[in-house]
């Protein structure tokens, strides 16, 4: 797209022949459509900052477009992958904004992803919104909620993170295309930047935009940094809601087990019958991958020198590789865990009944010191609160009771 974006702009300038821009265009077109891939042999990480790529992609299209002239493969007499595939540019300039093309691509796909997700967390809060639990702070009986609750608390805090990532791709619509080598224009026709990136939009459908500063934009990596650290956040409110899963799962006999996960496989080599929380565990991973690769990015980032950031091979990898990990994770936590989950309800309900945990609300008719010596004599007896409050102590009857944990009091 960028090539071609620059054929077409060389074009209406005049600054190469019509033909010879024709047929650039062409060839562009043969790539866009998924030809030739195999073509492009250059390593992603690569020394240069790119000009391995940049002249792969010149010399694949000059000898696409040398054909459909009638000459030969590497011969550059008539079309030259200097002179005029990359006429009035610079790797300096079309490797970065190839890269915030892409990556504006590839993010949607991520976002499309995240949306699934978090849908699939609301549907379960619906489906679970009168299965009565007991909330938990320092991992220890709070107050009771539902199930439901918890489920559009994960979902929403994970839909917080489609504006983050949304606000990221904002940051790569600005481009530094025409820039050349340091951002100076050098070698490019005054009228080519903004005419190359008028292209560049129309021939993709994104609403790009040329840098206010394009020294500044040609060594600044802010905006891969920014799409990095949207990952980095979703991978961080993936982790913990993971972890939450994980918990709740946690048993079958011996746990909490308020939670039942999808049987994927067996989960042990050794203990027969025992199923492991797989999907929970390798989003866990996936999601430190990509906390891993958020630091590669960073030091990348910060590792320009004066005009030019020479490490943006390496950020490539990073955020491809990232966007990738995060995709499928999403995905599959979606489709292999999230929409088979289903409750124990009965065992939830009962652990609320007998927590100390919901003495909170009795506070009100009781007062605090009162409710305390209940919680206290529940606790070490193994009384339930019913059982001390109302059997014995008569200190609330039967109907008050009933009304106090009605479940819209609970919650």
């Amino acid at each position: 797209y960028v090539k071609k974006a620059a054929a077409m702009a060389n074009k209406e300038l005049g600054t190469i022949p019509a033909d010879v821009a024709d047929a650039l265009i062409w060839a562009c077109d043969q790539l866009i459509d998924g030809k030739y891939r195999e073509q492009f042999v250059t390593d992603w990480l690569q020394g240069g900052a790119g000009t391995s790529t940049n002249m792969n992609c010149n010399e694949v299209i000059c000898n696409l477009a040398a054909e459909k002239l009638g000459s030969v493969k590497g011969d550059y007499k008539r079309v030259s992958p200097n002179d005029h595939a990359n006429f009035g540019q610079s790797t300096n300039d079309t490797y970065p904004t190839a890269l915030h093309l892409a990556l504006l691509l590839r993010s949607n796909v991520l976002l499309e992803a995240v949306e699934h997700l978090v849908g699939a967390f609301y549907k379960k809060a619906d489906e679970f919104s009168t299965v009565l639990k007991m909330g938990r702070t320092h991992l220890q009986d709070a107050v009771p909620m539902t199930l439901g609750q918890e489920f559009h608390g994960w979902g929403f805090t994970i839909n917080d993170e489609i504006r983050v990532i949304r606000n990221a791709q904002e940051h790569l619509r600005v481009v530094n295309l025409g820039a050349t080598a340091i951002g100076t224009c050098v070698t490019a026709h005054p009228d080519y930047p903004a005419l190359a990136v008028k292209y560049l939009a129309q021939i993709t459908g994104i609403n790009f935009r040329n840098s206010e500063d394009l020294i500044a934009a040609t060594s600044d990596c802010g905006a891969y940094v920014a799409l990095s650290s949207a990952m980095k956040s979703l991978s961080v409110k993936l982790t913990k809601v993971c972890n939450d899963i994980r918990l709740l799962a946690s048993g079958p006999r011996c746990g909490l087990a308020e939670i039942n996960l999808p049987q994927l496989q067996p989960g042990s080599s050794i203990m027969p019958g025992k199923v492991n929380p797989v999907i929970p565990e390798v989003t866990n991973q996936s999601c430190f991958l990509v906390q891993g690769l958020d630091t590669t990015v960073m030091l990348a980032a910060s590792a320009g020198q004066l005009e030019l950031n020479v490490m943006e091979p390496v950020i490539t990898f990073a955020l491809f590789t990232s966007l990738k990990v995060m995709t499928n994770a999403c995905n599959t936590l979606r489709t292999k865990c999230i929409d088979g989950i289903t409750a124990n309800s009965d065992r939830t309900a009962e652990m609320v009944m007998h927590s100390c945990g919901i003495v909170t609300l009795l506070k009100p008719h009781l007062g605090y010191k009162v409710c305390s010596e209940m919680a206290h004599e529940a606790y070490h007896t193994g009384k339930s609160l019913h059982q001390i409050v109302v059997v014995e102590r008569k200190l609330l009857t039967q109907e008050e009771w009933e009304k106090t944990f009605n479940l819209d009091n609970l919650i």
